[in-house]
């Protein structure tokens, strides 16, 4: 059966807000922290385009076998990709683990798919039996998508229908609940939208926390000169240093003025030469890439970020201000908020 609409699709986005829209015409939905996946069918072949039309198919063997066996023909879906840790009743998202997963080596693959198995939360449809649903509001394309796992109940072995809120006080408990499980926010989407593939008509609210970081080194930008990004580090319980992220959202006036402005801090060695800060090479990394400069841990600022997941700061992480005010040994990472634990479990099953 031949599939509506031309693949890879960009999927719908959403805008961000600061708080989870109010009224009766929104529907909201876990905010999932893994790849954005549409998957597809069109007869013996199944797709998975991750953002910016991305093939995921070759990195998901398992994922795709799974499908095989209830994802009807002619049928699109938007979905995530996750992948879940931890011990039953303490399991949460493992962002680290789904990364991992894209590998060039076809042995690694098969392995990380027994070892690290990705799963799939579905959460809208943009077609069925070979008809473009993108044109049905929200509503109706949720009951589409609900009919789909019904009748596969049996089935849909790790896939996962994304729970959905109507009630803003519920979802006021999700946002502040899930995000034990590794989530990081809320989705919400008027239930009388179209699927406006690329379009941002949804709404996303996102966690908001504040930290003193140490600023322990910086990257060269790609352009040759200036500050690419600045590297963060956090003391654990023993006194040690442990890198947790970087900032690297600055215009080229700030990159160019923060060379000059660290280089007071620039550790050298015996021969006044910059001290390269080691850190581990990966398979992305480019044979020429530009080696980070270590700073005398002495400089504290103030940063906004979302979430702390195994001391590493999740997503962008932005400079809210220079603390010269604060010594560098305050700087603790178990002073940094994070959320009370909950089972991942319970949300896919809620």
């Amino acid at each position: 059966m031949s599939l509506p609409l031309d693949l890879p699709i960009d999927p719908m986005l959403a805008s961000a807000v600061d708080r989870i829209p109010d009224g009766p015409g929104f529907a909201h939905e876990p905010k999932w922290d893994g790849f954005r996946c549409i998957i597809s069918r069109d007869g013996d072949r199944i797709a998975l385009d991750g953002r910016g039309k991305k093939p995921l198919t070759p990195y998901f063997p398992e994922v795709v076998s799974a499908l095989s066996s209830w994802l009807p023909d002619g049928a699109i879906l938007d979905a995530e990709l996750i992948v879940r840790a931890g011990q039953p009743g303490a399991q949460h998202l493992d962002w680290d683990a789904l990364s991992a997963r894209i590998h060039p080596a076809a042995s690694r693959i098969a392995l990380l798919s027994e070892q690290t198995p990705a799963e799939l939360v579905c959460f809208d449809v943009l077609a069925l039996d070979g008809a473009d649903l993108t044109g049905l509001i929200w509503d109706e394309r949720r009951d589409r998508l609900e009919a789909v796992f019904a009748s596969a109940a049996d089935r849909h072995r790790g896939a996962h229908l994304s729970a959905v809120m109507l009630d803003l006080a519920e979802a006021q408990r999700a946002f502040e609940r899930f995000e034990g499980a590794g989530l990081d926010g809320v989705v919400s989407k008027p239930r009388d939208s179209l699927y406006l593939p690329g379009k941002r008509g949804w709404k996303k609210t996102k966690h908001s926390r504040t930290a003193e970081a140490v600023v322990i080194g910086y990257r060269i930008h790609k352009r040759g000169h200036g500050v690419g990004s600045l590297l963060l580090g956090l003391y654990d319980e023993s006194g040690t240093l442990i890198p947790v992220g970087g900032i690297g959202a600055f215009s080229d006036v700030v990159r160019d003025q923060l060379i000059d402005e660290l280089d007071p801090l620039v550790l050298r060695d015996a021969e006044g030469e910059p001290v390269t800060l080691d850190r581990p090479r990966s398979r992305f990394s480019k044979a020429d890439a530009v080696q980070s400069v270590a700073l005398r841990p002495e400089l504290v600022v103030e940063v906004a970020f979302d979430q702390l997941q195994s001391a590493r700061f999740r997503h962008a992480v932005s400079l809210l201000r220079f603390r010269p005010d604060r010594d560098a040994s305050s700087c603790l990472l178990d002073q940094v908020e994070r959320a009370p634990s909950y089972d991942l479990a319970r949300v896919l099953t809620d």
